[in-house]
């Protein structure tokens, strides 16, 4: 980082990335602010810098010496597990701060050494008490995934087997009774062994994946489709509406049915007699669908929303992208898989591929869509341009 650079974040003040210090004392206090960078998105720790003002204070020879060690110590014995730092020593008009840049941690959720969490909440930062919010660090930190945590009451006789027997014969050629007696195995066995059992209930991907009626444990697990009027989402009146219920599997044929029937048919090269083909890919449509069911963060208590206005159509996933990820990332094809369960049977339920493709191959369809990952409403949205309609 230059000296240019720490003089123009000087002059915007603090921010949920920066964070000014004039002295550096308490070992507890230091620990927090590591915390909170390193489950949050990192940033840079200035010190020799005013809290309220901003104002270039600086620190003496002997104040560097100390804030250096104390940096050093805290990062590796007062934060479990402990993060890297780096630091370095600029002169602001002659006056001397040390620069603390602390990246966003790989193993979340980072704690002090009673054991509390923190998570920046705009320039400060304060304690994670929600156990969901708990969960979802873990999430990031890949010690815990949404889809494999139990769903209390959801017995295994919630499976279909009808349902479940399409997936046997697309993987074993057999059906579950058959592949079971063929295998000497039990029925229970055979549902634990495919982890879809967490203890004595299904777990999530078990419900989502194949449940009967999944809604009627998560409500909230589904995709809430409008077409509206215009271009507004505040616009009270709307075209066409529907709460999309079911498996995941009922949910995406339903969803692609939903947006098909309201977008337009368009001539193109064909002839006359033609009825036409759609004005956005369909192959596009499916790609972008699937990966918001497959890949959407499950911990977040909200549904997919497909959004239809006259100049676009917006699909929105619950819960920003995970780790590190960037959208330059996935259009490159790299990815992080957020539910490790439902991704491994996605190929025999819906049109997925995996390897990281579908982006790349809804952009080669439609080279306008884009991509946003919205960290501060902690969603994925995609936007697809639609065609003008020429009168």
């Amino acid at each position: 980082m230059t000296l240019d650079d720490v003089v123009s974040i000087i002059e915007h003040g603090e921010t949920s990335k920066v964070q000014f210090k004039l002295k550096i004392t308490s070992p507890d206090a230091l620990a927090a602010e590591y915390c909170a960078f390193a489950n949050s998105q990192g940033g840079i720790l200035l010190v020799g810098v005013e809290d309220a003002s901003g104002a270039v204070k600086g620190l003496s020879k002997e104040e560097i010496r100390k804030t250096n060690t104390l940096l050093s110590n805290v990062a590796q014995n007062n934060v479990n597990p402990p993060v890297m730092i780096m630091t370095d020593i600029l002169m602001i008009n002659k006056k001397a701060i040390i620069v603390v840049e602390i990246q966003e941690g790989l193993a979340k959720p980072y704690m002090d050494n009673k054991g509390i969490a923190w998570v920046k909440n705009g320039p400060d930062k304060r304690k994670v008490t929600d156990r969901l919010e708990f969960a979802r660090l873990l999430q990031q930190g890949r010690n815990l995934f949404a889809d494999e945590m139990p769903v209390q009451e959801a017995s295994i006789d919630e499976i279909d087997k009808d349902l479940l027997d399409i997936y046997f014969l697309k993987t074993f050629e057999s059906s579950v009774d058959e592949f079971s007696a063929l295998n000497k195995i039990t029925y229970n066995m055979l549902i634990k062994n495919l982890h879809l059992l967490s203890g004595h209930f299904l777990n999530l991907a078990g419900l989502l994946l194949f449940g009967k009626n999944p809604q009627h444990y998560k409500p909230v697990f589904i995709i809430k489709a409008v077409s509206f009027f215009g271009n507004d989402i505040t616009n009270t009146e709307y075209r066409d509406s529907e709460d999309i219920a079911g498996n995941l599997a009922q949910q995406f044929k339903n969803g692609i049915a939903f947006i098909m029937r309201n977008i337009r048919k368009i001539q193109k090269d064909q002839h006359f007699n033609s009825i036409g083909v759609p004005e956005i890919s369909r192959i596009a449509l499916e790609e972008l669908l699937q990966n918001a069911l497959i890949h959407r963060d499950y911990f977040k208590n909200a549904p997919v929303r497909i959004l239809i206005f006259d100049n676009r159509i917006e699909i929105i996933s619950p819960g920003k992208l995970p780790n590190n990820l960037t959208v330059e990332n996935i259009i490159l094809g790299n990815t992080v898989i957020r539910n490790n369960i439902i991704t491994s049977f996605a190929s025999k339920l819906l049109p997925y591929r995996g390897l990281g493709t579908g982006i790349r191959r809804a952009l080669k369809k439609e080279k306008d869509l884009q991509l946003h990952n919205d960290t501060d409403g902690d969603q994925f949205i995609v936007t697809i341009p639609r065609p003008l309609l020429i009168d």
